[in-house]
Formats: C-alpha cells, structure tokens, sequence
C-alpha cells in the first residue's frame, strides 16, 4: 500500500476539520463537480468494473452478488443522480435543535454537527462508493472507503472521478479515500482506528458485519442483513399480493430489502399457493415449505429448520402456513433480522396490529418491502440500512451522519 493506513487516519482527521465548516454553497459545488467527473468517466468506470465482474464470475460468485456487483450506463448515471439529488437536499449541518433560557441567564441549546471521520467497510456495490462520499460529504464529514477485493478497480475508478470534481471546485481531495490494500490484516487495523476514525459502517453479509461488530473498537452502526418477510393475511386482495411478492422477491435478488420469506394465512393457502407457484414460475423461483403448504403444492421442496432464518440473496423463497396473525407475528419476529416486513390485507386492525407489534426498522402495509431504501424514502442516497435501535433505525440518511453539542451563551456567569 502506498500510504499507511495511519496517514490515511490522519489526513482524513485533519480534513474533517476543515468540512465540518465548509458552507453549503461550497458543498454542493463539490457534490455536482464529483457528478458530472463520474458521468465524464464512465467509460473508464464500465472498463474497470468489467476487469471485476470477469474475475468475479471466474470465482465462481453467485448469481446475486454479481448483480450487485455489476455497473451499467443507468446505474452510473443513477450514482451521478445521487450526488445531485443529496445536493439539493437542505444541509443538516448548523441546525439549532433547541435553545432555552435557564434561571440564571443561562442560553443552553443543541446544534447539529458532523460525526467526524467515517469509516465504511463494504463488499462488492461499487454504487456504495459514490453514495457513501456524498452523504459523508454534505454533513461535512471525511470518508474511509475500505471496499472489498471483488470490487478494487471499480472502485479506484469512482473515487479518482470523485477526486477530479472534488479539485475543480477548490475542495480537499482527501475529503474521501479509498483504502487500496484489500487484505483482512488492513480491515482488522482500520476496525482499531480509534485515534482517526470516529465510527464504522460496515455494508454486506452477515459475515461482514458480524466482523465488524465484534472486533472493532471504534464504534459501529450496523447495517443488517435482510431476511424480509411479506404475511399474506385471510382477507388479502390476492393480485395485490401476488404482484407485491414477484416485485419484492425477484426485481433485484441480491439485496437486502428483497423478500426472503413468506406466510400464509391456513384459511387463503389452498387457493393462493398455486398461484403463487404459477406467478413465481416466470422467474423460476423455488419455493421451500413446510409440510402444510407442501401438502397444497407439490411442486414447493422441504424447508428444513435453517431456511426460516436465511438471507437466500438468490431466486428462492421459504414458505410457512400459519393459523392466525398471532402466528405469524411471532413467526416474523422470531426470525426476522429486524430490516423490512410487510403485511398484504383489508382488515384495519390486523395491519394497525403488525404495525405495532412486529418489531422491525421498516414495516409496511400493502406495499413491496423494496422501498426500504433512501432514494425511495426521500434521502437522495443512503448510507446504509441501520437494523440497530442507538442512534439511527432504517436508511440512514444526512441527519444520521451527524451528532449534536450543546451551545451555551453567557454573560459572565459563574458556578
């Protein structure tokens, strides 16, 4: 590597100073100058990511991951759309919270701030690079990429169009850095940072994260993965529901709002599961069910103990028959990974019910759980998917990339 990962930490750290009190006006320019280097490059970016996905396929990486991994015209120009959209978002940045007046004169508020320096540890979604420099970028914050090997060249291709339309507008390059050395020892070393780096973000499977979130001692947000469950109530509209799972299940499989599992209420299962075999058959879905719904659909396979529990990223989906919403709540938040469920029914108090009582970042009624996602939620990009409950909970967007701190105004009081 050709700089230590302490220079890095350390040029990341004395920039973050100077972000933190750039303008907005300042800002957005960096973030428009960066779109357009990346729309500018992308001949060199598509000529990178092809260098990743033919030593990807070589590995044998499944069918999901490439999908993630892969960049074509439309999600480059999606990655420069990102950056613009998150330019015209209003700037967290110097938000005054609260402001109140003690008895001794005391002015005591909270004004919004930048985190600092921040860490994203990822595998291989290229997109996440432009994504992650924009957000860090508008709340002022510096960025540690630290991508995985699969996408190494991608990534070095976004980050110096990044670079280039970072210099145009006068800014600090080291605003974003990319980690070069793909190697476990740097990702362990970069998780003790705590000298630089003021939290993590890890981004990809559970093994990734599970990483992260026992070894580092710099402090994590964890991003979730997503083991998504859609419950198709008895009195569900049944086209609704069909249409939502084949989107939910089979639009992108490699992501983590896709759906992974399914339950059906015993009273619709005889005359729902056929058709949902029929439907999922345009995708060649393999459904796995339990002995109930197998017995309805002979063309589902077993499910075995570990299928209700897993994040498939491929065209498969588990099946459980239930008896009432009861059931399927505790099924749910028995094996849910606490990222996106939905509910497909006309009875009020059912949806009001699984509202309330699944416990989840996201919870939707009558809607494809894909929409768990901040360009969708309204953030312009995302950092990530927080399935934690401290501090952030769902797309973390600009005010998640912020702290706060305390302002207090005096005129010579003492203790």
């Amino acid at each position: 590597m050709a700089r230590s990962l302490q220079e890095i930490g350390r040029q990341a750290r004395e920039v973050s100073r100077k972000l933190g009190t750039l303008g907005v006006t300042k800002k957005n320019q960096g973030l428009l100058k960066a779109a357009e280097r990346i729309l500018s490059g992308q001949d060199k970016i598509l000529e990178a990511n092809q260098v990743d996905m033919e030593r990807a396929a070589a590995a044998g990486m499944s069918q999901g991951l490439l999908d993630r991994l892969k960049l074509t015209p439309e999600r480059i120009a999606g990655m420069a759309e990102g950056l613009r959209q998150v330019a015209a978002l209003e700037d967290p940045v110097g938000e005054v919270l609260s402001m109140k007046q003690r008895p001794n004169g005391l002015m005591i508020g909270q004004k919004r701030v930048p985190l600092g320096v921040v860490g994203i540890i990822y595998e291989a979604r290229p997109n996440v690079t432009a994504d992650a420099f924009g957000l860090c970028f508008k709340t002022g914050n510096a960025v540690i990429l630290k991508g995985g090997s699969d996408a190494i060249a991608s990534n070095k291709a976004i980050v110096a169009c990044i670079r280039e339309g970072l210099s145009e507008a006068g800014l600090p390059e080291t605003a974003v850095q990319l980690i070069e050395d793909t190697s476990r020892a740097v990702t362990m070393e970069l998780m003790k940072l705590n000298q630089y780096v003021d939290v993590l973000i890890p981004r990809g499977g559970a093994g990734l994260i599970r990483a992260v979130v026992e070894n580092s001692t710099v402090p994590v947000i964890e991003t979730g993965t997503g083991n998504c469950h859609i419950y198709v109530d008895e009195s569900a509209d049944f086209d609704m529901a069909l249409n939502i799972i084949f989107n939910a299940k089979t639009q992108r499989i490699g992501v983590c709002n896709a759906c992974e599992s399914l339950v059906v209420h015993e009273s619709i299962a005889e005359a729902f599961l056929p058709l949902l075999k029929k439907r999922l058959d345009e995708k060649q879905v393999e459904i796995r069910g339990d002995e109930a719904a197998c017995r309805i659909e002979s063309g589902f396979a077993m499910a075995e103990e570990a299928d209700w529990g897993r994040e498939y990223l491929d065209y498969i989906l588990s099946c459980r028959i239930v008896s009432s919403i009861d059931e399927a709540i505790d099924h749910i938040n028995r094996y849910n990974t606490g990222h996106s469920e939905a509910i497909i029914t006309k009875d009020y108090a059912n949806a009001q019910r699984f509202l309330n009582e699944v416990d989840a970042a996201a919870v939707y009624v009558n809607a494809s759980t894909r929409f768990t996602d901040g360009n969708e939620f309204g953030f312009g990009a995302e950092i990530g998917i927080s399935t934690q409950k401290l501090h952030a909970r769902g797309p973390m967007g600009l005010k998640e990339l912020t702290t706060t701190k305390y302002i207090i105004y005096g005129n010579g009081q003492v203790r």
